[in-house]
């Protein structure tokens, strides 16, 4: 096509199946996010569908396990701190605290969220139900991580002068 391209992210998912798909596809294989989802079993028709549901939602992470131990916390802090300025006691605010914990995890791992497909069952209990286990999973969008570093004209003729 006679760009300059360079790859800047790569990964790779093992698993007894890989599923793969690609939204918004340009052309076969190409488009704005791409998904991998590895599971035990052989039912691509489900591991399509929690490949959509992995392009709609993006979560975090697989399961609570695989969460940065970090931002679990500095969530539990933002929680803290937000229950402390309703004035309740703090045996209330720590029952608070699990409930919207729970909630938190519900919303960032795949396994706890609502599945697209049919929100009544969590996508754990959706692939319990279609015969597999969803053991990883990898979702690439075009773009992302890439901080666009604006510098002001002015200065930067100012710093060449000099």
């Amino acid at each position: 096509i006679g760009e300059n391209m360079s790859v800047r992210r790569m990964a790779a998912l093992t698993g007894g199946t890989v599923v793969n798909y690609v939204h918004n596809a340009a052309a076969p294989g190409m488009g704005n996010i791409g998904v991998l989802v590895a599971m035990t079993g052989d039912n691509e028709d489900f591991g399509r569908q929690v490949a959509m549901h992995i392009a709609a939602a993006n979560p975090a992470s697989l399961s609570e396990a695989d969460l940065d131990p970090a931002m679990v916390e500095k969530e539990k802090q933002v929680q803290m701190d937000i229950a402390r300025e309703s004035g309740k006691p703090e045996a209330v605010i720590e029952k608070m605290i699990v409930g919207r914990m729970k909630k938190y995890m519900a919303e960032i791992t795949l396994l706890n969220q609502q599945f697209v497909v049919n929100p009544d069952v969590t996508v754990a209990e959706a692939a319990k139900e279609a015969g597999v286990e969803i053991t990883g999973y990898v979702r690439l969008e075009v773009g992302e991580g890439i901080e666009k570093v604006e510098e002001d004209f002015a200065a930067e003729v100012a710093k060449l002068n000099s």
